[in-house]
């Protein structure tokens, strides 16, 4: 029996008065362990990827890298740890060790290390300052190991794994106490092993013979955690979007998986119905798109409707929140990040600022097995306080009946999962003037926790209803909110035809616009669909909430001459995709240029190259040279340059030129960053 149900047992039956005391109702397996509650418990906690990958522009290294290129030059953990503890985060992840081998800490085993570094001169500990600063702020610290070691000479042999087991033995014992021990699944492949370039592949099943390191992690740190595709105690949720699922059952068929398993997140990453063993999800996600600092991705922090997105999706799905913070150069989580960072918890802090008030009097419930396991324990928040259908119930429901009429548009639902997870599938519904009840939502799963986002509804009274349950349901706590619009500017866009889009952050929003320069809060029109800007314009927008009565901050859109006449005289299928609008498609060109005829003579000024805005950058032009043609036979070079820094800031590049009578134009790749064909994801002219 578990620890935490013995406690509830007999808490329960110290707290009996005058009437005698329900038994509280038989665990349905399997059930957590105490550590899994408490790490439950936490919810938000970051990643911090920082290592040699930092420093050489890399995402995994190979193994080769000279451990001297170690070198931030304003290391400060104590930023890191006061800006998780001012978003709430409840400790940190640090990548100790990635796939190249690298470690953080003057670890004994290899002189791939912090030993080798300039920083320092060698006499540096990250790990031991990383744990001291957020200790410091009251917050817990875990260490991320990489199994896999594409530096070591001995990966891939029995010898390497007692290597393994001592940089682990070293995290575990000096470090003070961790509470979660991270495990990757990607392991085996190339490298440069003890200088050897070559690839090693691994039985990723048996090579590692986990169940023996365990017996480490339990004998040093029994308080921790372990994560891995297969836990033992924490899985991962199966991709790196940070998004739970519809469906996310905490039972997991762990004896059926292993870590790097290829079907796993097809077949596994969602939980089982009926696992055998409680293993809960993680979710974890990166701020931008790279888990290492890129400095051309400064720019490419999520936005605050995307980290809300991954909230929702993963600590209201039933799963934990690994949140990563790149690290850069210096040493710092990066300004934009923590901008982007504070964005989420303010928004979530008003979210749920507002619930509608409950007491004892608007509840009822179809069904409560008795005395201490009453319908009004779901008032209360703590996890042994909790509602309870009575036995053999597999279907029940709780009722709120208001004094007056509400509004909200959140719903929060937990189960007590103590006794494991139970439920199946569920209802809200709210009653309608005729006393018939209208179903406004449905969900599957609910777990430790399952929030809903819901149009604002009106209602006086609510019910949520279980319709299938393993066994007698319970819930520890159930509430309703009213969380304020996003109120965000508007997003615009624009086709190659001129037709100009506005996008709300949120339904119900209104959009107002101007083209003049004036102020829409004051001025605009009312956006009521696409409308055509051919010509260069300024469009100024805000976004209203026209219950708050409030508008959001302007913004200012900058459109040149439209696209709609304009052909590319460059073969290739993808061509037209440099004049789309649509600077998330590119076109590579295999003669290094791009020539377009824009449909009519124009007097030129400039012109803007847009590069490719994937994840993985190539052709990105260096140098360049800008022609134009009257009629497309004869060509002059109006404008020769660089595009400075572009391969750490890939932004829309701006060059102005004496004006110029030009129908045709010719944009030609003099040097570029690699030996990849040229890339153009857009091209732009300025006008008179």
């Amino acid at each position: 029996m578990n620890n935490l149900y013995c406690l509830l047992f007999i808490s329960c039956v110290l707290a009996s008065c005058a009437a005698p005391q329900a038994d509280p109702p038989e665990p349905v397996n399997p059930v957590p362990h105490t550590r899994q509650l408490e790490w439950q418990e936490l919810e938000f906690y970051a990643f911090a990827h920082f290592n040699m990958n930092t420093f050489t522009n890399m995402e995994w290294g190979m193994g080769n890298e000279d451990p001297a290129l170690f070198n931030p030059t304003d290391f400060d953990p104590a930023q890191w740890a006061k800006v998780c503890k001012e978003a709430g985060m409840k400790g940190i992840i640090i990548t100790a060790k990635h796939h190249d081998g690298f470690c953080l800490w003057p670890t004994a085993t290899t002189p791939h290390s912090v030993k080798n570094a300039t920083w320092k001169d060698g006499k540096g500990d990250i790990i031991k300052e990383v744990a001291e600063a957020f200790r410091k702020e009251g917050l817990k610290f875990g260490i991320y190991l990489s199994p896999w070691d594409r530096n070591h000479p001995d990966y891939g042999k029995p010898e390497y794994i007692e290597v393994f087991r001592q940089q682990l033995r070293e995290l575990l014992t000096n470090y003070g106490e961790i509470f979660e021990v991270w495990f990757d699944g990607a392991n085996g492949g190339t490298g440069y092993y003890g200088g050897a370039n070559e690839e090693r592949r691994v039985d990723k099943k048996n090579y590692y013979d986990w169940q023996n390191t365990y017996a480490i992690i339990r004998e040093l740190q029994p308080n921790a955690v372990i994560f891995g595709d297969a836990g033992p105690d924490v899985r991962w949720v199966g991709n790196e979007h940070g998004f739970a699922y519809e469906t996310t059952w905490s039972n997991l068929m762990r004896d059926s998986i292993y870590g790097g398993m290829p079907e796993y997140a097809e077949k596994y990453a969602s939980g089982q119905e009926n696992g055998t063993h409680w293993v809960p999800a993680e979710a974890d996600v990166s701020i931008r798109p790279g888990w290492y600092y890129h400095e051309y991705e400064d720019h490419k922090v999520k936005s605050l409707p995307q980290l809300l997105e991954i909230y929702y999706n993963s600590i209201g799905r039933n799963s934990s929140l690994l949140l990563n913070f790149p690290i850069d150069k210096r040493g710092k989580i990066h300004e934009n990040d923590v901008s982007q960072l504070m964005k989420l918890v303010n928004k979530i802090k008003e979210d749920f600022a507002s619930p509608l008030p409950m007491d004892a009097d608007n509840l009822s419930a179809s069904s409560s097995r008795g005395k201490g396991f009453e319908v009004q324990q779901i008032l209360n928040e703590k996890l042994g306080n909790f509602w309870a259908a009575e036995d053999g119930q597999t279907s029940a429901s709780i009722t709120i009946d208001f004094p007056g009429p509400v509004v909200f548009n959140r719903f929060l639902v937990q189960e007590n999962i103590a006794l494991g997870q139970r439920v199946k599938s569920f209802d809200l519904e709210v009653q309608q003037a005729d006393n018939s009840w209208k179903k406004i939502a449905s969900g599957t799963t609910i777990g430790f926790k399952r929030i809903l986002r819901l149009p604002d509804t009106e209602a006086r009274s609510i019910r949520f209803t279980i319709n299938n349950s393993k066994d007698s349901p319970t819930v520890s706590h159930l509430a309703f909110f009213k969380a304020p619009s996003l109120l965000l500017p508007p997003k615009i866009s624009r086709e190659k035809s001129g037709m100009v889009s506005m996008e709300a952050s949120e339904e119900g929003l209104e959009m107002y616009y101007t083209l003049d320069g004036s102020d829409p809060a004051k001025n605009g029109q009312l956006y009521a669909g696409p409308f055509q800007v051919l010509e260069p314009t300024s469009i100024h927008a805000i976004s209203r909430d026209p219950q708050a009565e409030k508008f959001s901050e302007p913004v200012q859109k900058e459109f040149q001459l439209a696209k709609k006449d304009w052909e590319v005289m460059e073969p290739g299928e993808n061509a037209t995709q440099v004049i789309d609008d649509n600077a998330s498609t590119n076109y590579f060109s295999n003669q290094d240029r791009v020539t377009i005829d824009l449909g009519a003579t124009y007097s030129l000024k400039g012109f803007t190259y847009f590069p490719m805005q994937n994840r993985y950058l190539s052709g990105l032009i260096q140098s360049f040279s800008f022609l134009v043609s009257k009629d497309g036979e004869s060509w002059t070079e109006v404008s020769k340059g660089e595009f400075g820094n572009i391969a750490n800031s890939p932004i829309e590049q701006r060059v102005i030129f004496p004006t110029v009578e030009a129908r045709f134009i010719r944009l030609k790749a003099l040097s570029k960053l690699d030996d990849q064909p040229a890339s153009f994801a857009e091209i732009g002219v300025l006008i008179e």
